[in-house]
């Protein structure tokens, strides 16, 4: 593993890599910030945002926390929806949980870890509400990923009722909310079939797919 100096000489071979491909590149960076995607994502170093999709910098506005959670009262995450939204004016959202999840593993497990357990705590009541759903799902493995998934489709839902989009849709504004899963163990982004925007029927949406994706688990 690289330590600080490490990374500061692989900056500068990398940015050096950089113009000699393309001359202009940092040039037009430093002129604007116009991505259309806002994505919301876990803080799990390995689960890079523009690197699992392959997009350059400046395609996608970033924001990551334990376990890609959207919670009404965290004004950090609120104020970078609503720049995404008001001001980049983006026209995605996109919420990536992962399986092989800490965050979700430790809300599971409903045990004290500190701190972070005030943060969870609105997982830990997600997973008690679909009990008799995740008690049906045998193998354990299987049964973290829906977890996952379901925390997924939580937060989509929590997204479609913050203000900002709301408001948003309220002005004819295009954007839609996604919800994906990243599997680390292959690399691939699973869609969950979860997408709301100003004219879905979101509720019809997020139970539809919270049913698609408990079926999936007993199937699996």
């Amino acid at each position: 593993m690289p330590d600080p100096a490490e990374m500061l000489a692989n900056n500068r071979l990398w940015a050096r890599d950089v113009v000699e491909r393309d001359p202009d590149f940092f040039h037009r960076l430093a002129e604007q910030q116009a991505p259309d995607c806002l994505w919301i994502g876990c803080s799990d170093s390995r689960v890079p945002a523009t690197q699992i999709v392959d997009v350059p910098p400046g395609e996608i506005f970033v924001h990551r926390n334990v376990a890609n959670q959207v919670i009404h009262s965290d004004l950090n995450c609120q104020s970078v929806i609503q720049f995404a939204v008001d001001v980049l004016v983006v026209k995605h959202i996109l919420i990536c949980g992962h399986y092989h999840c800490s965050g979700i593993a430790a809300a599971a497990e409903n045990e004290r870890h500190g701190l972070v357990d005030h943060w969870l705590r609105n997982l830990v009541d997600l997973f008690e509400s679909h009990r008799p759903m995740l008690d049906a799902v045998k193998d354990d493995k299987r049964r973290r990923q829906l977890q996952s998934e379901l925390g997924v489709i939580q937060q989509v839902s929590n997204v479609s009722t913050t203000t900002t989009v709301r408001d948003a849709w309220s002005r004819g504004q295009d954007l839609h909310i996604h919800g994906w899963v990243y599997d680390v163990a292959d690399g691939l982004v699973k869609d969950l079939k979860v997408t709301l925007g100003p004219d879905s029927d979101n509720a019809a949406v997020i139970n539809q797919a919270i049913r698609k994706a408990g079926e999936a688990a007993l199937k699996e």
